[in-house]
């Protein structure tokens, strides 16, 4: 999945492939759109991700697409039901092309317990997605803390959905910082610097 970032592409002059179709599908309504991706496993901790909506709502209008499915889907539907954001959230499943549903998003909610790396959060980077990510794990060594994203202590949804009002208010804001991303994402994790490395380490 590591081809989502072309090495042939310049990333200033790069811009995302985004579907038309699928984002007026995601948001008729033209408000900027949050996405999470995951397999909804309780440490990815996605019933954050709709109490953050709930907060994004009182300062901005939002969308958010929850990509995947799991044992925390229910629980997930059921607070947004409790939180009256049913009608701001919808739930795709688990989707074969990622990466389009990133394209046609403005932001990541990776809120996690634990990520041993955050393969998620290097995929949105590579699309100049900014990430809104929780500090642990492997998340802080992919996301650089109010330059390609944001990042906060896990559960803390307070601050995600201020930092992701920030963001989906200032379509600057996360322009400049979708670019730093991806500058980011190519020059630690392309192919031709990574596979090297991974040969080596065989060998």
């Amino acid at each position: 999945r590591i081809e989502v970032i072309p090495n042939f592409v310049c990333p200033e002059d790069y811009k995302p492939k985004i579907d038309c179709e699928l984002r007026e599908s995601l948001s008729p309504d033209g408000a900027p759109v949050m996405v999470h991706v995951s397999n909804f496993r309780p440490v990815k901790r996605p019933v954050d991700c709709v109490e953050i909506l709930a907060r994004v709502l009182k300062k901005t209008k939002a969308r958010l697409v929850m990509v995947g499915d799991g044992s925390e889907r229910t629980n997930c539907i059921h607070r947004a039901k409790c939180l009256g954001v049913s009608e701001y959230c919808q739930f795709v499943g688990k989707q074969p092309n990622i990466v389009d549903y990133l394209c046609a998003s403005d932001v990541l909610l990776l809120p996690s317990e634990q990520e041993s790396f955050g393969l998620a959060a290097l995929e949105a980077m590579a699309v100049q997605v900014p990430v809104i990510a929780s500090h642990v794990g492997g998340l802080p060594e992919v996301v650089e803390d109010g330059e390609t994203g944001f990042l906060s202590p896990v559960g803390d949804v307070d601050k995600m959905a201020d930092d992701a009002a920030r963001l989906l208010i200032d379509p600057k804001l996360r322009r400049e910082m979708g670019k730093r991303a991806r500058a980011l994402a190519i020059e630690r994790y392309s192919t031709h610097k990574i596979i090297p490395q991974y040969i080596e380490f065989y060998e």
